[in-house]
Parts: structure tokens; sequence; C-alpha cells
């Protein structure tokens, strides 16, 4: 790809990363898209034929992005713990910098689950469980996890990150009654959901 196009490209993938979160799929139009990102529609048009493709090609770039950022999870160097801080705080990272991201992709599932189902068919989940298995056998002893209950304790890490920005009109209304800064507690919360995790875990 050319120098431009790709600049052209990353600026229509910023723009509609934008609208999409704010405006969800139904309210998201492709002038506004076009407008956002400086561009004529004909020429977003160009890139991308229809509001559909669009909407698919973003979201896939951003499950590519939030799946590079958690590489090094599969490593077998890195501890069961180190890995748990790791995509604890990796997490929460990629949140502050889409934090719309959870609000927009609840939104998404409610409004029409086939199609996030047909966006994440093709990634295979169970290479993740599989990894933590083989990679850390001999650590499992140390800790309540078992191949029954990895499900729950992987989507409980999720939760311990994700339900603050998906929720975080009112937690932010909560907190500004007990003088709590919502950035401060984020951060203190890369920390904190990471040892609440392996003090629950740990025999």
């Amino acid at each position: 790809m050319e120098g431009n196009d790709k600049l052209t490209e990353d600026k229509i993938f910023e723009a509609a990363t934008t609208v999409f979160e704010e405006q969800g799929m139904t309210g998201a139009r492709m002038q506004n898209i076009a407008d956002r990102a400086g561009i004529n529609k004909a020429l977003l048009h160009y890139y991308f034929r229809t509001k559909d493709q669009l909407f698919d090609a973003v979201f896939s770039k951003l499950a590519q992005k939030m799946f590079q950022k958690f590489s090094p999870i599969f490593e077998e160097n890195l501890s069961l713990e180190d890995k748990i801080r790791f995509f604890i705080k990796e997490h929460i990272n990629f949140l502050k910098e889409n934090p719309k991201l959870p609000g927009f992709i609840i939104h998404e599932i409610n409004r029409n689950p086939q199609r996030i189902k047909k966006m994440l068919r093709n990634v295979d989940f169970k290479i993740l469980w599989s990894a933590i298995l083989k990679h850390h056998s001999d650590e499992l002893g140390d800790y309540n996890i078992t191949e029954e209950n990895l499900p729950q304790i992987m989507t409980t890490i999720v939760s311990l990150t994700v339900f603050p920005f998906a929720a975080r009109g009112l937690i932010e209304v909560i907190f500004s009654n007990v003088g709590v800064d919502f950035d401060k507690y984020i951060e203190e919360r890369k920390e904190f959901a990471a040892e609440f995790v392996i003090k629950a875990i740990k025999k």
C-alpha cells in the first residue's frame, strides 16, 4: 500500500472507530465518518463501499490490535502470576485508549448478536486455554484452577477490567460523592485486580 493510501486509510479507521463508538452501527453515517476523517464521501466509498464493510474492517482491526498486545501471554517463560498481572495491566491500558469500546461492543452484541458471532467465528479461544494448561501444568497444583473452571476464571478476570469502563458514567457519579478520582482509581486497579485474582486462586 502506498504511503498516501495508508495515511488515508488510517484516518478513515480512526474516524470510523470514533463514530461507531459514539453512535453505534445504526446511528453512524458514512458522511459523518468522511467529515471526521477530513475526506469527501466519494473517497470514503472508494476504500469501503458500504458501512457494513467498514464496520467489519474496524472491528477486525481493533480485535487484531488487542490480541497483538496480549501475545506475551502465549510465552512459556512467564509464570502464571506474571501473565495475570500482564494481562490486567495491558487490558486496562488498552481500554484507557479505547474507553467507549466496551459499551459499544455490548450494544452491538445485543443489537445484532449474529454479526458479532460471525466476526468472531475464526478466533480460536481454545488456543489460550490450551496454552495455559500446557505451559503451567506444573504450577496449576498450587492454584484452584482446573480445565473445568478455567472459563469461569478467565471471564472473571476480564470482567474486573471491563466493568469500570462499561459502567464508567455510573461509577463516576458514585465516586464524585465520596471524593474518588476515576483516573487514579483505574491506575490503582491494575495492581489491585491482579492481586485480588492471584489471592483468590491460590491454594
